[in-house]
């Protein structure tokens, strides 16, 4: 039951987020958008480091100083992963014009939503590896600290949401149309995530290269898309703000919770 909930939380904060669409008239403002988005790179960052490349490396402390490399190649292979997809599949990123990856008849909603489920991705992979290795008893992997991450990822996913919907309602789609598209968005999160887990008895062995995988995935999305565009323009200061706020919330939540 812990294990289903877990997997489902990242989800519901998506769902929250999306459902921004049913009580705000107009479009997000620039300076609640970039605050958003300094704290959705915070808690990423944060749980990059403090949930997954720590842990990959306490795994294998024993190998003394050579401990940390499973960390390096794991999140080296997670930044390469994000931007193979980033070259091979068609998107378009939040507030562009012209899409990227290879050329294609879909629609602006499409190549958005794909954008979106790119960058999600590695979240819900994230959730998953790790409730893979507080199932399997891995020590420093409690079933508490799994959802410590997956309430970070939550946390996260409330701005992501609505920064996806949002937009759409803007564009002149409906509400619930709207509130849909920035759901869907997550929705390859749990999937991703509870993939990881069912196949959990044959990636043990790789558990310390799948964390850091994870890890280098996500810090491949905050740096491709997130920071440049809290970065982009005006109020840039506040996303420094809710980026320190993101990081420090995350941090928190897996020190105690962990």
């Amino acid at each position: 039951m812990t294990l289903a909930i877990g997997l489902l939380i990242p989800l519901l904060g998506t769902m929250l987020g999306a459902a921004f669409v049913f009580f705000m008239k107009d479009e997000m403002s620039p300076r609640l958008q970039k605050s958003l988005l300094g704290f959705a790179s915070g808690v990423m960052v944060a749980a990059s480091v403090w949930s997954l490349l720590i842990p990959a490396m306490e795994l294998e402390n024993a190998g003394g100083v050579w401990s940390v490399m499973p960390a390096a190649v794991g999140f080296l292979l997670g930044i390469g992963f994000l931007l193979l997809l980033d070259e091979l599949t068609p998107h378009l990123h939040m507030g562009a014009n012209k899409p990227e990856g290879p050329r294609s008849h879909l629609s602006r909603t499409a190549m958005l939503t794909l954008a979106v489920t790119l960058h999600n991705l590695p979240e819900g992979m994230a959730v998953g590896v790790v409730f893979a290795g507080a199932e399997g008893g891995v020590s420093g992997l409690s079933m508490t600290a799994a959802l410590a991450v997956s309430i970070g990822i939550a946390i996260q996913n409330v701005p992501e949401g609505a920064i996806v919907s949002m937009p759409m309602r803007a564009a002149g789609n409906s509400r619930w149309r709207s509130f849909l598209i920035g759901t869907m968005s997550g929705a390859v999160e749990p999937a991703g995530a509870l993939v990881v887990v069912l196949l959990a008895s044959m990636i043990m062995p790789a558990l310390p290269y799948l964390l850091a995988f994870a890890a280098g995935a996500m810090v491949y999305v905050v740096i491709e898309e997130l920071i440049p565009e809290a970065s982009e323009g005006e109020h840039s200061n506040l996303s420094t703000i809710g980026f320190a706020v993101g990081f420090v919330l995350m941090m928190v939540l897996d020190v105690v919770l962990g």
